[in-house]
């Protein structure tokens, strides 16, 4: 008998027909969902699709990599992972909002994520500005937004069943390590980009704005920044202290510091205390 590919049975392969035929259909945002192997960004890889024209650079388009070798953080962060340990994935989307009111994209994509795997995983996940997804004040996924040509593209990194030795830092966890109710990756990224598709379905249908889409609101009840005493590492280098208490209609975070309001629209952020929303 020939032996197993799959030698870890409990982080079994992604299916692409499943994911296919579970998210896929007419009049969807979803295009297509191509899962690889291995590859260096999965960002990357779509980023090239569009620069190029081709058939994989639509929007919806849906790219899941099992491993990723140069998988990128903001700032240039590295991401890594072991294989089928993690959801690696990256979507196209092209939204008809005003381009000062795209930056809320990121914000609604961790958004989507933090309500769908803690719906699924049964895990209280909080959002850090601009893009963390923390369990307490541990990071369990991360988020990066870029612009290509008239495309944005979204690419998102969530641990899953990563053991404690396995995490890249120790400022970071998994659902395996929060003893969540599921680590089953395909159920979670379909209910990930079930989510992500109504959530960007509203915002978009009403130019972006934040709040009759309620995209404000959901976000601000979700954050774990909004409330909390900040510590901001601009990258202008000169780090800015204060209360972090609201975002702008940008998606800007409000900053109250040295007795005046200051909308940050790049930075790292550091929870003084552990936030409250």
């Amino acid at each position: 008998m020939a032996e197993s590919p799959y030698t870890d049975l409990d982080r079994p392969p992604l299916s692409q027909e499943a994911l296919n035929r579970a998210l896929v259909r007419p009049g969807g945002l979803w295009s297509g969902v191509t899962v690889v192997e291995e590859t260096g960004s999965t960002n990357a890889d779509l980023a090239a699709a569009v620069r190029a024209g081709a058939r994989g650079g639509q929007e919806g388009a849906v790219l899941v990599a099992e491993l990723q070798s140069a998988g990128r953080g903001r700032l240039g962060r590295t991401w890594s992972a072991p294989p089928r340990s993690s959801l690696m994935f990256s979507v196209i989307l092209r939204p008809t909002v005003p381009p000062p009111r795209q930056g809320w994209l990121p914000l609604l994509t961790g958004l989507a994520a933090a309500t769908a795997v803690g719906r699924l995983a049964e895990v209280d996940v909080r959002l850090k500005w601009p893009n963390d997804l923390l369990i307490g004040e541990r990071k369990l996924a991360g988020v990066l937004a870029e612009r290509v040509e008239t495309s944005i593209i979204v690419g998102i990194g969530l641990n899953v069943s990563l053991n404690a030795a396995e995490l890249p830092v120790e400022t970071a966890t998994s659902l395996a390590v929060e003893q969540a109710a599921c680590l089953d990756r395909d159920p979670l990224l379909r209910a990930v980009l079930r989510e992500l598709e109504t959530r960007y379905r509203e915002w978009d249908a009403v130019g972006g704005d934040p709040d009759r889409s309620g995209l404000r609101a959901a976000y601000l009840a979700a954050s774990a920044t909004i409330g909390s005493e900040v510590r901001v590492e601009l990258p202008s280098g000169a780090p800015l202290t204060g209360t972090a208490t609201g975002l702008d209609d940008t998606g800007c975070l409000i900053v109250f510091s040295g007795g005046r309001e200051h909308a940050l629209s790049a930075g790292d952020v550091v929870h003084v205390r552990p936030g409250v929303a």
